[in-house]
């Protein structure tokens, strides 16, 4: 008990401070970092648990990865003319969107704080390809899917080989396949728009 009001002590002072540096001089915390700050907080008083740094910090950039890739393929649908990089998109919104969802889910049990917005190097990367048009967008959008797929993907092999944790282990083993057909579609339409 006495340790449970700790961890909760511990995370609302941790809450109010990344607030109060966050409202002081108008500078704006990223949402990736504050959840890694957070999940620092709960993993460094976490004893005996299954859950790692290095799954706490797996399931930030997943869910970082997880984000953008609807944001974009939402953006992508809105833009693009192209049947194939519109039909794409949408897989992109729907599988990722259904993947983020598994994920927050575990999340909550595991106590993982996952940040709430993209990333502001995401941001920032959306707000650029939202003034591209035509194939420049469409190849640029299909370039980075097959990029970031390629990333993704190996981290998320990375995280089911190493995890000890066997939710996390199940997530990731379920995700993967989907993620390597979203990487092999891309390549092949990047292969179509030579």
């Amino acid at each position: 008990m006495k340790k449970t009001t700790l961890n909760l002590l511990l995370a609302g002072t941790l809450i109010f401070g990344l607030s109060a540096c966050n409202g002081g001089d108008g500078a704006k915390q990223d949402s990736v970092d504050t959840a890694e700050k957070m999940n620092d907080a709960m993993t460094d008083n976490n004893q005996g648990g299954t859950v790692t740094e290095d799954d706490t910090e797996f399931a930030v950039m997943a869910a970082d990865a997880g984000m953008t890739e609807v944001e974009l393929g939402k953006l992508a649908v809105s833009k693009t003319k192209n049947a194939d990089v519109k039909k794409y998109a949408q897989m992109m919104i729907d599988d990722h969107t259904a993947a983020n969802n598994k994920l927050m889910a575990l999340a909550q049990t595991k106590k993982i704080t996952l940040p709430a917005t993209v990333s502001d190097d995401h941001k920032k990367h959306i707000e650029d390809m939202s003034k591209m048009n035509g194939t420049d967008f469409d190849k640029h959008y299909i370039d980075m899917m097959v990029d970031d797929h390629g990333t993704v993907t190996d981290a998320f092999k990375k995280e089911n080989e190493n995890t000890k944790d066997a939710d996390l282990k199940a997530f990731t083993g379920e995700t993967l396949p989907v993620l390597t057909k979203h990487h092999e579609e891309a390549k092949m339409l990047k292969d179509k728009m030579k």
